[in-house]
């Protein structure tokens, strides 16, 4: 039970955790699979992992194979907006954080998403408060930062307010990708939202953690030299090494499990890659 109170003098002490998103407004490119592993990266190394799901469509809430909840991320937000206090809820962070249990050993908390965020933009549009700083306020709030080493947040394919409010609140954020055309443009479109931020000066831009190619398929000559285009509009952004279309994912995502579960060879070059992502994403945040 956490009892999200003011820190105490022990809790003082112990560095404040970041807060990292995944992010593109193109649609399939594997974000939600690489926040859910990149996690578990996380926890295999110690760290306490929080996953907050802010995708009205909840498939990272899905992948932690949870039973449904009457109380969402949405619920919560809403709570933490003061003028909003007539569709105020009786929901605390400690009622809906969900204890998943995925592997002795690994702590990977869940703050559950619902379709109800889909409502989120028309739900705030009147009050008089930054509605691009909800999510942040509410994780200083109830100082979810001194509970968790770090905050993995899967962001929807949009470029609506909720994505706003995600790049508000991140210390910084990976962008996977597919190597073609729509998913390059998917790119531009959201780091513009985040020339955007900077522009309104409200808060710090997130850092640029790098990109992600995904379903990379060597087989195909073409992706290639569309991975290697999309690299070169990059500039000297960190590219992490491609993953390839593998049957290994698509096993573990159908039963809902990380790449750490399985102790086969055949994951180990996919467990590399997340580890190797996870120190990288430390190292980054921490300087």
């Amino acid at each position: 039970m956490f009892s999200f109170l003011k820190t105490t003098s022990q809790t003082s002490t112990r560095p404040l955790g970041k807060v990292m998103a995944l992010m593109n407004q193109k649609g399939g490119v594997g974000k939600t699979t690489m926040a859910f592993n990149l996690a578990h990266a996380f926890a295999h190394e110690g760290k306490k992992v929080l996953c907050l799901d802010m995708d009205p469509q909840a498939n990272f809430t899905s992948l932690f194979d949870v039973e449904t909840s009457d109380y969402h991320i949405y619920h919560l937000l809403i709570n933490s907006v003061k003028e909003l206090k007539a569709l105020h809820t009786s929901a605390l962070p400690s009622d809906v954080i969900i204890k998943t249990k995925q592997e002795e050993g690994v702590h990977i908390d869940l703050l559950p998403a619902g379709q109800e965020l889909s409502g989120f933009e028309l739900t705030v549009a009147g009050i008089n408060g930054p509605r691009q700083l909800i999510l942040k306020k509410f994780i200083e709030k109830y100082e979810l930062r001194s509970q968790y080493d770090v905050i993995v947040i899967d962001g929807p394919p949009t470029l609506g307010l909720l994505v706003v409010n995600i790049l508000c609140a991140t210390d910084g954020v990976l962008y996977p990708f597919v190597p073609d055309r729509f998913s390059e443009q998917g790119l531009k479109n959201i780091q513009q939202v985040v020339e955007d931020i900077a522009e309104m000066e409200i808060t710090s831009v997130p850092k640029n953690l790098g990109y992600i190619p995904n379903l990379f398929d060597i087989r195909r000559k073409q992706a290639s030299s569309d991975l290697a285009h999309i690299k070169e509009t990059l500039g000297e952004a960190t590219v992490y090494e491609a993953f390839t279309n593998k049957v290994q994912f698509g096993k573990s995502l159908a039963l809902r499990k990380s790449v750490f579960q399985f102790k086969s060879a055949e994951y180990k070059d996919l467990q590399r890659q997340f580890v190797d992502m996870s120190q990288n994403v430390t190292k980054e945040l921490q300087s």
